[in-house]
């Protein structure tokens, strides 16, 4: 029982924070509620079906779990707030070792990120030459 409302209570914080990303530009939507989807499958199920069922968010989810894939808009959106962010960093007060490490993660994330597949689009061919 302690075990399923630890599950709900990390679900809820998750589908909170995809819900601020909605409304902040730069926060995303979707990673936080992957989480939320992975929390649910241990702990809410009903809460698991309705984000894979979601019109607009469940099918990133559905892909990500398929295929691990993300679509070049959302790679293009996390490498242009990793842009701004490497910038804000450059011109800030940080410290040298902050304006070097973040920076490296920040280009090892994208590394990452641009290496996953994108999705398939329904009906299109992709053995054609």
């Amino acid at each position: 029982m302690v075990r399923t409302l630890c599950w709900r209570f990390l679900a809820i914080c998750f589908v909170t924070l995809g819900m601020i990303g909605v409304v902040v530009p730069g926060l995303p939507t979707v990673p936080f509620l992957l989480v939320a989807a992975w929390a649910g499958t241990r702990g809410w199920p009903a809460l698991e079906q309705w984000l894979l069922e979601h019109p607009r968010y469940g099918e990133p989810i559905l892909q990500w779990r398929q295929n691990g894939a993300v679509s070049r808009r959302a790679k293009c959106a996390a490498s242009t707030m990793m842009l701004i962010s490497i910038m804000i960093i450059s011109f800030s007060n940080a410290y040298i070792a902050v304006k070097i490490v973040v920076p490296l993660m920040l280009c090892v994330t994208l590394l990452w990120l641009w290496n996953r597949p994108e999705p398939v689009k329904e009906g299109s061919d992709s053995h054609k030459a």
